[in-house]
């Protein structure tokens, strides 16, 4: 593979970004990491940077790169539902640096999959979206998934019922815990005084979007289970059935995907996807070099 350092434009200010492709310099398929979080080009446990070279490997380029005011890129700090303008000009400086893309891919964890599919909704250069364990935090949908995950794994867990049995637990606290969310959570997921919630605007950009999208949830991670409260209705239900969706469910995976079993379970998934649902030539190549 080959990897280039690169600095981005973007209205004045310089964003760092590490451009990673095929040895033979070319690709069809460009993907751009866009990271969640306080997180850098890097990712937690450097999955950023294991993805993009399992990414060249398979014959696909990538750019991961800091917004403006995360990591080493200058300029304001600013959060996710801000960054349009840096993921524009991350589009195109992907494709510069690769002239032979003719296909992009957003690719996203956690409120950097949310800010994916706000910009792929409104770019008609984005060709595929992965989403993994999207942003839709509110409220209600975060009552929601403590009492539908949360509680429910704790009854059935034997470390509940040890500290239970040997009065370690304060079960009046818990219990009170529990019906306060049970309350939260009846009370929908749009905000009072707020004309559209997280999930509603998610929804409304997949809606527009209306193109492939890879959506990797994990098992044992608390922004997943909003997720899949949220997206059983409303318009993030709508938006969801408006895309070509592929979900794939990695069981005991936290959300940052912390184990190297995990994230090379991430790795292939995004690549066969990509080869399946986007540029089905790269499945071809694979095929002829078996």
């Amino acid at each position: 593979m080959i990897e280039d350092a690169i600095l981005l434009d973007c209205a004045g200010d310089a964003m760092p970004a590490i451009v990673t492709r095929p040895d033979n310099g070319t690709a069809t398929v460009g993907v751009l990491v866009i990271v969640g979080g306080p997180q850098t080009r890097v990712g937690s446990h450097r999955q950023f940077v294991l993805l993009a070279r399992a990414l060249a490997a398979a014959g696909l380029a990538c750019l991961r790169f800091d917004y403006r005011g995360m990591g080493d890129a200058s300029g304001a700090a600013r959060d996710f539902e801000q960054v349009d303008d840096d993921i524009g000009v991350a589009v195109a400086g992907l494709k510069a640096c690769v002239p032979g893309i003719e296909k992009v891919v957003l690719w996203g964890l956690c409120d950097g999959a949310t800010a994916a599919a706000f910009h792929a909704a409104a770019n008609d250069q984005i060709t595929g979206l992965v989403m993994l364990n999207p942003w839709v935090r509110s409220e209600a949908g975060e009552a929601a998934a403590l009492v539908s995950s949360y509680y429910g794994k704790r009854v059935f867990s034997l470390a509940f019922w040890s500290k239970f049995l040997s009065g370690k637990l304060d079960f009046r606290k818990r219990a009170a815990e529990f019906i306060v969310n049970l309350r939260k959570s009846r009370g929908g997921h749009s905000t009072a005084g707020q004309k559209s919630s997280l999930p509603d605007r998610l929804g409304a950009s997949l809606q527009r979007y209306r193109r492939p999208v890879l959506l990797i949830l994990s098992g044992n991670d608390l922004t997943a289970a909003e997720f899949i409260s949220a997206a059983h209705s409303g318009r993030l239900a709508e938006g969801i059935k408006q895309c070509d969706v592929t979900r794939r469910d990695l069981q005991d995976a936290n959300h940052t995907f912390s184990s190297l079993a995990w994230r090379r379970w991430v790795e292939s998934a995004t690549v066969a996807w990509i080869a399946e649902r986007i540029d089905p030539r790269l499945q071809a190549a694979s095929q002829g070099a078996d």
